[in-house]
């Protein structure tokens, strides 16, 4: 696991960039949960990272075309996209420290 900072660098339903042993990855918090994500929409390649957060829905949404995936299993929940985005294994440490695992389950 790889530590992409603390707790408190996170903004709430505020997408982050992050990398991980040389992938993008997608961190978003949520209240006092956290997701992980690949950083890269599987339509057409931008990153999600600088896209817009539906809380309630758990999803994220790619601000190019428009299509929100899953922030718990990473499946496309609209249109264009088709596949699915990666989701990693990401946890609090008791310091804080926030950590991801990239292939890992959540």
């Amino acid at each position: 696991m790889a530590v992409v900072g603390r707790v408190e660098d996170f903004v709430d339903a505020k997408p982050r960039a992050v990398e991980v042993d040389g992938h993008p990855v997608c961190v978003v918090r949520i209240g006092d949960r956290f997701f992980a994500v690949d950083d890269i929409c599987s339509h057409a390649h931008y990153r999600l990272s600088e896209g817009d957060v539906y809380e309630e829905e758990l999803e994220i949404e790619c601000w190019k075309h428009g299509s929100t995936f899953s922030l718990l299993d990473g499946r496309p929940q609209s249109l264009p996209a088709t596949r699915p985005i990666g989701v990693h294994r990401i946890s609090v440490r008791e310091d804080g420290s926030v950590e991801v695992e990239l292939g890992g389950d959540k």
